[in-house]
């Protein structure tokens, strides 16, 4: 298993399901933290692993705002940024489709053009310095209604920075119903964005449907409870709608009980296309690398099974062709010299 661990440390990866502000790094947050230091968020790393442990979703959502209140001006937000591909670049990440958040920061008074400016700084410096290509989901926090839905919106079609492909759905399931979203999704689709809200993560499987059916989902975070619907698991083999499975997140938001009753080994039984991602890996306590490990585990896979799953998020990507088949080409010529 040590080698197999090594040979997921070196893998090229993309990521597809991982959030701007669940990213900051322990360094990072406490970092901020001691800036501000009216928060109640932890200075000391190490006390932020028992600020982490989360009692479940609703407290995990009351933690992750904390963190957020520490961005607070643009040097904020890009120094955030420019870290998580920092981190990224660590673990042999070469793509990443981050979950960004716009209506956190811009309803704490960060302005619009100056929140965008930032992470594009960061995304281009990042290329530049670190080999590690970000490209953006703008999503809507749920918990916050729909002014949160048309503020994203409004800065997702009016502002559509360089590096937006995507317009998502995060927060609370429970609560907040899909298809209020439904005019916003339409408004960000016609304007060429891809949709992927979260879905069936704390709900059931008719969550998911509803993000089928409303808001056009092309790929959806989480659905941990398709499993549930032997029909969904179905449509959505049959159409290739790939399932962003997030492991160590579904544990420690009690999404699933226990990992030997994740539902990952049943999607993939299924025919579903899933790909595994980390979600907010510093407050899990983990990262893509040993989402990997925790996959070859699951599903029983070798190099050769976790090259072809690092390949299924490639594919699943909003990369162009060309793109994707020369980090398709990557994995394969970097599988292939670890066998020889």
């Amino acid at each position: 298993m040590a080698e197999l661990h090594t040979f997921i440390a070196g893998l090229p990866k993309a990521e597809l399901h991982v959030h701007h502000v669940g990213s900051a790094s322990p360094r990072i947050v406490a970092e901020l933290a001691a800036r501000h230091p009216d928060s109640k968020v932890p200075t000391d790393p190490e006390a932020l692993v028992d600020f982490f442990t989360f009692r479940d979703f609703a407290h995990f959502i009351e933690v992750y705002l904390s963190v957020v209140d520490l961005i607070r001006d643009a040097e904020d937000v890009r120094l955030l940024t420019y870290e998580i591909a920092r981190d990224m670049a660590r673990q042999s990440i070469r793509y990443a489709e981050l979950t960004v958040t716009p209506f956190s920061s811009t309803s704490r008074g960060i302005p619009d053009a100056a929140f965008v400016e930032a992470i594009e700084d960061a995304r281009r410096a990042a290329e530049a310095d670190l080999g590690v290509v970000l490209r953006w989901c703008f999503d809507i926090p749920g918990e916050a209604g729909l002014e949160a839905a048309e503020e994203t919106t409004r800065i997702a079609v009016d502002l559509k920075p360089e590096g937006l492909v995507s317009f998502g759905l995060g927060g609370p399931e429970i609560g907040v119903p899909r298809p209020q979203f439904k005019p916003y999704f339409d408004r960000a689709i016609a304007a060429g964005l891809h949709s992927v809200p979260h879905a069936g993560e704390t709900t059931g499987p008719e969550t998911v449907w509803d993000a089928l059916t409303e808001l056009g989902a092309e790929r959806i975070g989480h659905g941990t409870s398709a499993t549930r619907d032997p029909r969904l698991l179905a449509h959505l083999a049959e159409h290739r709608i790939p399932l962003e499975v997030c492991p160590t997140s579904n544990i420690a938001t009690r999404a699933v009980a226990r990992l030997d009753e994740h539902p990952l080994m049943e999607m993939v039984e299924a025919g579903v296309l899933v790909t595994i991602n980390s979600d907010d890996p510093p407050m899990f306590g983990t990262d893509l690398n040993t989402e990997y490990d925790v996959a070859a585990r699951l599903l029983d896979l070798d190099e050769t099974g976790l090259a072809e799953l690092a390949k299924n998020a490639v594919g699943a990507s909003f990369l162009d062709e060309s793109a994707k088949n020369k980090l398709a080409a990557e994995i394969d010529g970097y599988t292939a010299a670890w066998l020889q």
